[in-house]
This record gives structure tokens, sequence and C-alpha cells, in this order.
């Protein structure tokens, strides 16, 4: 029973300790917070215990009465876990709150002409709100929409987007006036090479896995990697997995249906709030 491992985990006002096999298996987690102790492997329990020790001085007692069990993550969800309420561009605004400079930062940035870190982030949350609110307009249609979900390992997908034509997670990139060339791996933007669309693939096998773990029937995500105010864009044709859209393009998902019915879309949609807004609590 040896040979586990405790790994912090801090982030949007959160702090727990997930505990993990050597493989990376996760075991159980602590919510340094509420005290709430969840094993997800009951062999493991003594073990647990055990290896959390060092880390729990000073923080409240590990409640026992829900340990045993996984909250399903439905009838006991906290608001602050409920991803509903996560506004576009959520995730960007809090790692800008961290970059924020002081006063003197911003004078010599300003004197030196120089861009500060913060500016692609910036330019991130307004691609983020611009094709967040064109996901919004689809909710009169039957959608629904989720905005800003966070993963473990500092990721998050920009929007998860549920309804009549399936289930997609969407990148959102904001490359104002550029031409943008889409290959079957990369995306080539003024002579450099950025791994969009892998990066959109491995979101998109993420959340199908945890969707369909969560759901009890195959969920099928596909990616969508959304540009906001690029000038032209040119999608090889090899390329059939990944959709590629301007943000004024979401309207066309209007016409997509046959894929996912009434009766699947609210519990993929619950299922998507619960399992990803709860999931350090959940130690998924």
């Amino acid at each position: 029973m040896g040979g586990l491992r405790v790994s912090p985990w801090k982030r949007y006002g959160h702090d727990r300790l997930y505990v993990n096999l050597p493989g990376g298996e996760k075991v159980a987690c602590f919510d340094c917070g509420t005290g709430k102790l969840n094993v997800l492997v009951e062999e493991y329990r003594d073990a647990v215990v055990e290896v959390l020790a060092p880390y729990l001085a000073g923080t409240p007692s590990p409640t026992t009465s829900e340990a045993a069990a996984v909250d399903d993550g439905r009838d006991s969800l906290r608001p602050e876990d409920d991803l509903a309420a996560n506004r576009p561009g959520t995730a960007v605004s809090a790692k800008l709150d961290e970059l924020a400079p002081g006063v003197v930062a911003r004078l010599v940035t300003m004197m030196l002409g120089r861009r500060s870190e913060a500016y692609g982030w910036r330019k991130g949350l307004v691609g983020e709100r611009r094709v967040g609110a064109e996901l919004e307009r689809l909710t009169r249609k039957g959608w629904r929409v989720l905005h800003s979900i966070p993963l473990p390992r500092d990721v998050d997908i920009d929007h998860l987007l549920i309804g009549p034509g399936g289930v997609f997670s969407v990148n959102t990139k904001y490359h104002r006036g550029a031409r943008v060339w889409v290959g079957d791996d990369s995306v080539k933007i003024g002579g450099q090479s950025y791994p969009y669309v892998r990066k959109s693939r491995a979101e998109a096998r993420r959340a199908s896995l945890a969707l369909t773990r969560a759901c009890g029937f195959a969920v099928e995500v596909r990616p969508v990697l959304a540009f906001v105010d690029v000038d032209t864009i040119t999608v090889t044709p090899s390329l059939q997995d990944v959709r590629v859209v301007r943000d004024r393009e979401f309207s066309s998902f209007k016409r997509l249906e046959g894929v996912s019915t009434p009766r699947q879309i609210g519990p993929i949609y619950s299922a998507a709030r619960n399992l990803w807004g709860s999931e350090s609590r959940r130690c998924r």
C-alpha cells in the first residue's frame, strides 16, 4: 500500500491535496478548506490518512460520513463549484489579476515601449468574450454552453457547447488582422507555428472520456478552433476532425441536429457542470 504521493493543488480560491499512486492514478483528495476527504479506492484509506497526516496540521478535521463514497456532484453541488456561473474568460481574468504589475513596473514598461506579459492575456480575454457572446445566442435554439472549464495542470477549456448537433469543445484564438493557415497538426501565422490543432484535439479527448464516465453512455466531443478578428483563414482539405470557424460563424450551428436528443442534452450538461465544477473535490 506504500508509494502514495501527495500533490498540493491551488486554483480559483480552492486549496486541495491529491493523493496519487506512483503511476498517477488518483486514489483520494482532501479539501483543506472544508476538511472533506474523498477516498476513491477504499483499500487505500488507511494509507491515505497516514500519508496526509504531515500536511493536515492546522486544517479542519477530515469529515468521514461521506468519505467512503465519491460525491456524484448533483444534489450536493456547491454554488462555487457550479460552472454554469462562469462567464467567458473567467480563467484568463484570474491570470490577469496575478500578472497585474505595480505602478513602477507599469511606468518602466511604458517608457521602454514594451508590451507587458499581460498583453497577450488581455487579447485572449477579448477573444473568449466575443466567442462566448456568440455561443450564448445558441441557447435560444436548445443549446447549452459552459465557459472557462478548469482542468488539472493549469489547463482550461474555453467553452463547451452541448446541443442537438452534438458536444463541442471550443478553443478560442484572437489574432487581429492575421492571415491564418490551418494544417493537420498546427497553425501558421506570420511565419510562426502554433500547436492549436493538437491542443484542440487533446481537450476534446479529455472532455469525451470524462463525460462518458460520468453519463454512463458514449459522449463524443468534437474539437472546434475559433478565430476572432482574423483577416483570412485557409484550412488544408485533409483536416477533417477539427472544425475551424470565425466567431460570427457559430450561428450556423443552429442548423446542426440529429446527434443528441433532448433526453441526452440535459444529463450531459448536468454532468459537465458538476464533473468539472467540482473536479478537485471529486478527484476526477
